[in-house]
């Protein structure tokens, strides 16, 4: 896609997201780097949050929209049923008919015969 200037952008999304992952990232900081000096490592976490908005904002420019959760959980749940207005691929399915059975899908008379019989 092409940049375009109105295209607007998630400034709080962002800012949310970035400040979950820097308290996620200074906590794991603290708790492995205890003896060493936390300071630049909390630093760079710091200085990573400009760098991120503004990369987030000339993405959401050029038109990016990152999948959010919600909408992944909403995905798995299936389809909105509309039943007020059926779609048209629902009404061919519905009509049509069975396929004929081949001896690919053991309907052709190709199946083994049971083991329960026994020869006279």
């Amino acid at each position: 896609m092409a940049w375009d200037s109105t295209r607007p952008v998630p400034w709080n999304r962002l800012i949310r997201e970035w400040l979950i992952y820097a308290a996620i990232m200074s906590a794991v900081f603290l708790i492995f780097f205890r003896g060493d000096s936390t300071v630049g490592a909390i630093a760079g976490v710091l200085i990573s949050g400009p760098m991120y908005l503004g990369f987030g904002a000339v993405m959401a420019k050029f038109g990016y929209q990152r999948t959010r959760m919600k909408d992944i959980r909403g995905a798995g749940k299936g389809k909105p049923k509309a039943d007020t207005e059926p779609s048209a691929t629902s009404n061919t399915e519905q009509s049509r008919a069975k396929a004929a059975p081949t001896s690919r899908t053991a309907g052709g008379g190709n199946r083994p015969k049971s083991s329960s019989r026994k020869r006279r």
